[in-house]
């Protein structure tokens, strides 16, 4: 198998999910291709080519970082490559973490793919889905409500302060776009800049109010999916809790929270049975939720991770649960000979 990775800037990417991924597939014989995102290059009278570092089949690294460093080293440039000779295209890249001066780069994976996925190649998760999903938080309302808090997306600073005093003057706002708990903030009846972070979050655009659920201080459950299951290896479901550090509501790792081991709860099942239908219809194959006792707060389609932190807690890292998956994709593909769309591969188990 043949899989392109597609990172935000290859330069700045840190040892995390897409890593580790790349390194099992990697270790488990396959041609692994690395790119950034601003490595795509379109021409009118042939399939799109793509800009890629491929890694050197002779490395033998043990660790993720050690991996990483051949990665970044400037020893293995990059080569053009025609993209359709790639078997599968996986968008690991996340628009949210994009800076200023990059907002040409928001939507080129998605866009790219969709190109790429019309040339024959597997694009995870499927590139129309993502299409549809890119606001994650938007594609988030469309679930069930009885799993979700209560909450409004607005920009109508007295929609968010009428929605604050039905909340008993609790909530948390947090802009409709953006990643790892920046700009997420816990509003009670003491918070005097209240107007301010109202002023602040929609200079950034669409903003969410959303119901303060008590149970956060326990932290909150990401629960990885893939084909709409429960991520599970050797007997271990891929489910850990985030516990945010003293005085810090939010449980992002990027901010200092610690791992923990779960139990799939009831509530939780229940969640992901809601959520799971919608996802394999739409495509998604790998998504992470992110759940609070009886509710989920946030669904992460574009480029979940936290899988780094898993043998934190003592569990398999589940990245050949993963790799193993897109190989049985693979053979579909080839045995289905062009019967079964992008979409309906993407979640295929």
């Amino acid at each position: 198998m043949k899989i392109c990775f597609v990172l935000n800037d290859i330069s700045t990417e840190k040892c995390g999910t897409s890593v580790i991924l790349m390194k099992k597939a990697h270790d488990r014989g396959h041609e692994v291709h690395v790119m950034s995102v601003g490595d795509f290059s379109f021409h009118h009278d042939k399939p799109i080519s793509i800009d890629t570092i491929k890694i050197p089949k002779s490395t033998n690294t043990k660790s993720a970082n050690k991996f990483l460093e051949v990665i970044q080293d400037g020893k293995t440039k990059k080569k053009k490559i025609s993209g359709a000779t790639i078997d599968v295209l996986f968008l690991r890249n996340n628009p949210t973490e994009e800076g200023t001066g990059r907002e040409w780069a928001e939507q080129a994976g998605v866009a790219f793919g969709r190109m790429m996925q019309q040339n024959g190649v597997l694009v995870l998760n499927d590139p129309y889905a993502l299409s549809h999903a890119f606001i994650d938080k938007l594609y988030f309302e469309e679930l069930p409500q009885s799993i979700k808090p209560d909450s409004i997306i607005t920009r109508s600073k007295e929609a968010i302060l009428e929605f604050w005093e039905k909340q008993n003057k609790k909530m948390v706002l947090k802009p409709l776009e953006g990643s790892g708990g920046k700009d997420v903030f816990l509003i009670d009846e003491h918070e005097k800049n209240l107007n301010q972070i109202i002023d602040n979050l929609n200079d950034q655009g669409y903003v969410i109010a959303q119901e303060f659920l008590p149970a956060v201080k326990d932290g909150d459950v990401r629960v990885l999916l893939m084909n709409g299951r429960v991520m599970e290896q050797d007997g271990k479901k891929a489910i850990i809790r985030r516990v945010s550090g003293e005085g810090e509501f939010r449980s992002n790792f990027a901010l200092g929270a610690t791992a923990d081991s779960s139990d799939l709860t009831k509530d939780m099942q229940r969640i992901v049975e809601l959520t799971a239908p919608k996802l394999i219809r739409d495509g998604l194959f790998f998504v992470g939720l992110d759940i609070v006792k009886d509710k989920l707060i946030e669904i992460n389609v574009l480029s979940p991770g936290g899988m780094e932190h898993f043998k934190d807690i003592g569990l398999p890292d589940f990245t050949e649960t993963v790799i193993k998956a897109i190989e049985r994709k693979i053979d579909y593909k080839a045995m289905y000979k062009g019967q079964l769309s992008n979409q309906v591969l993407a979640t295929m188990d």
